[in-house]
């Protein structure tokens, strides 16, 4: 099988700067500018959702599972001082230059829309990513836009049967799998941990989460055949010798959550 996928997640922050110009919110902290938009979103939805909307959420960091021909890598786009839009530049890029199937869990219904927002605040162009079918025919019937294609692989929803009530979460899916799941930190840490200057942690539990997801990626491409059992276990030794050649914390503790079968 010839691989040119990269897999992706995204983690969020509140768009502070954004909510002062909506609301006029000059002289408050970044923290209680938050507060106020939390409020806001309850205020609109009755008390049932304290989940900012998709526009209002600004990316800090987007990590992605990259296997290519003979070779996979696990990486956060970007340094820590990188900005949104240079994150959001080099996500596109790769697409230009590589046309891979992309795959997510529910980057469908957060992942992609929040992108797609914030590279127009941005003004980030990513002509391959929004081809359909003008300049190259093949995008027609199999484009990263259309909910049925391939191109874009949201796991959650295609497993799903494309069912809202049938959605499970990544954390869930991927221990029962016997994957390693969450390791420390949840997606409601985030600004938490933004506002405290943990950056790099937050880096590197999204690189553990598009490690679930690329594991869960691999099990689907064996249920529906694309994986010999034996290039299964294969993809999987790949995957351990690449993160315990790398040496960081993260990925040693992955792999102490992920031990190889007896």
């Amino acid at each position: 099988m010839i691989f040119n996928t990269l897999v992706f997640d995204i983690e969020t922050i509140p768009d502070v700067d954004g909510a002062r110009r909506l609301w006029h919110l000059d002289g408050l902290s970044d923290e209680d500018v938050a507060k106020v938009m939390v409020a806001k979103r309850q205020q609109e939805t009755d008390g049932q959702s304290e989940f900012i909307r998709h526009h209002l959420q600004k990316i800090c960091t987007i990590a992605a599972v990259f296997r290519f021909e003979d070779r996979v890598t696990v990486w956060s786009l970007g340094d820590e001082a990188a900005s949104e839009a240079e994150l959001l530049k080099r996500f596109y890029d790769g697409i230009e230059r590589y046309s891979p199937t992309l795959v997510s869990w529910n980057g469908g219904g957060f992942d992609l829309p929040v992108m797609h927002y914030r590279a127009l605040l941005n003004g980030v162009a990513a002509p391959r990513y929004w081809e359909t079918g003008n300049d190259d025919t093949s995008f027609r019937y199999n484009n990263y836009l259309g909910r049925y294609h391939w191109r874009h692989l949201d796991l959650m929803d295609v497993l799903s049967g494309y069912q809202p009530r049938a959605t499970a979460k990544l954390d869930e899916m991927a221990t029962l799998m016997g994957f390693p799941g969450k390791l420390g930190m949840t997606g409601g840490d985030v600004w938490k941990q933004y506002l405290a200057g943990g950056l790099a942690e937050i880096r590197a539990y999204c690189e553990t989460d598009v490690l679930n997801t690329y594991l869960l990626f691999l099990a689907f491409e064996r249920m529906r055949g694309n994986l010999h059992e034996r290039q299964y276990v294969d993809e999987h030794d790949k995957l351990r010798t690449y993160l315990a050649e790398q040496g960081k914390t993260h990925f040693g503790d992955f792999l102490a959550a992920w031990p190889p079968p007896a």
